[in-house]
């Protein structure tokens, strides 16, 4: 029998500091990306690992840690990601070269990854009043620190080093783990069913993922064509196989049954591939280019993340009124028109203008955001949500892992403001596919017919 939570709000508080932390340092490395470089000698190409291994660990972490969730309970897990996570901090300052460090990453995104399905869980169970403020609260959580981490992060390399956006985690890792001791009730059966988790479709999910990384990094060079090969055939098979699982890795059955439902997929993946190429790229631009340093950088990326914060309830009381179709077209809009003004700047530019551009893109996302979510569930039966929300993570960490592979392509060699502009050029493309895939959703009123 569940215990009965007596104060809500310290169930919400200790489930938001540590769902916070894979938002948190998944936006500090942005502007620790130079100073990495420079420590461990690294290109470009190289250092964006750190951001891929985040996101592809978390991509097949956060299924696995659901359904761990629903059997040794969601207390223990969310203790347990609280544990990997430290020991990752921990480990991760004293590395002694990059392989080391990019292991603690992977263990860092995997020990987070269980933070937010067990936290969820608890969430759902025991908040039955004023269920949706408390989630909305810990949406606050994780916008707030996505958009607070290169600033915190600038700030902390400024004044220590790189190795202290690991150390920062400690006061959020030691006061949930506290309050989840003593606040948070036990549930679950204690014992894994192992028939439950498909393994082979995440080792062949990484594989594919992998060979894409490793084929896009290599095409300013020489080409590995073993990693193209991998990708596809990787590919394919993984798809053949989840088609014939009943509790698959990723649902994609569903990608064929539903045509609005996938492109709401390409459509947020190509989104958040745009957004993490500003969010990454723009950093190391200021900083290797323009001569700013980590905190300096760190304030001017507020305005990219900052204004999304502030356009995401603008957003949510347009689709009230009119549903997803009409905001995502704004969203679509105003990125591509931030978009078409980075090829606008140049180095002798006022750093006004750049931040006035920056907050354009992050407007966008403030829309994009909100309405792709609300579009997925207007195109979705009540009985698909939770496959579809898994396939909606999934595609968000498939952009950023693109977006990542994008930059350590074009800026392996050459940081300047012509590379900088071939990537808003790449990004103007994907741009366009995001506007007309926006335009071709169906409205609201279609949409309600999917039951």
């Amino acid at each position: 029998m569940a215990t009965k939570i007596h104060k809500p709000w310290l169930l919400v508080l200790t489930v938001g500091l540590g769902t916070l932390l894979n938002p948190l340092n998944s936006s500090m490395i942005s502007v620790a990306l130079t100073r990495l470089q420079e420590a461990f000698a690294l290109s470009f190409a190289d250092a964006s690992w750190l951001i891929s291994i985040f996101y592809l660990a978390s991509a097949a972490g956060q299924p696995v840690m659901g359904k761990l969730s629903d059997m040794f309970g969601p207390k223990r897990l969310f203790m347990a990601g609280l544990i990997l996570v430290a020991g990752a901090s921990v480990l991760a300052p004293l590395s002694p070269n990059f392989p080391v460090l990019l292991a603690c990453r992977a263990l860092q995104a995997i020990g987070s990854s269980t933070l937010f399905p067990s936290g969820m869980s608890m969430v759902r169970a025991h908040i039955t009043k004023k269920q949706g403020r408390a989630l909305a609260v810990l949406a606050i959580f994780s916008t707030t620190s996505a958009a607070f981490g290169p600033s915190i992060g600038g700030f902390l390399i400024g004044a220590w080093d790189w190795q202290s956006i690991f150390l920062i985690n400690f006061p959020f890792i030691i006061i949930s783990f506290t309050l989840a001791l003593f606040i948070l009730p036990n549930t679950g059966q204690g014992k894994i069913d192992i028939k439950r988790i498909d393994f082979v479709g995440i080792i062949l999910f990484i594989a594919f993922t992998t060979g894409m990384i490793l084929f896009i990094l290599s095409l300013n060079g020489s080409i590995r064509w073993w990693a193209f090969v991998l990708f596809v055939f990787g590919g394919v098979a993984f798809y053949m196989f989840e088609q014939k699982q009943s509790e698959p890795f990723i649902d994609t059955k569903s990608l064929t049954r539903n045509r609005n439902s996938l492109a709401v997929y390409i459509q947020f993946m190509t989104i958040n591939l745009i957004y993490y190429c500003y969010f990454y790229g723009f950093p190391t631009f200021l900083q290797q280019v323009k001569g700013y340093s980590e905190e300096n950088t760190g304030l001017i990326m507020l305005t990219l993340a900052g204004f999304g914060v502030v356009t995401a309830p603008i957003a949510g009381r347009l689709i009230d009124r009119y549903g997803s179709k009409l905001p995502l077209i704004i969203g679509a809009s105003v990125l591509l028109s931030g978009t078409a003004l980075v090829l606008t700047y140049q180095t002798t530019s006022p750093i006004i203008w750049l931040m006035i551009i920056m907050s354009l893109i992050g407007m966008s996302q403030g829309f994009n955001n909100i309405s792709t979510q609300t579009a997925l569930y207007e195109n979705v039966s009540r009985e698909e949500t939770g496959s579809a929300s898994g396939l909606y993570q999934t595609s968000r960490y498939v952009g950023a892992i693109l977006s990542s592979s994008l930059l350590g392509l074009t800026f392996n060699d050459h940081m300047d403001l012509a590379h900088l502009h071939l990537v808003a050029l790449i990004c103007l493309m994907f741009c366009l596919v995001v506007l007309v895939l926006a335009i071709k959703l169906p409205g609201r009123k279609k949409a309600e017919d999917v039951g």
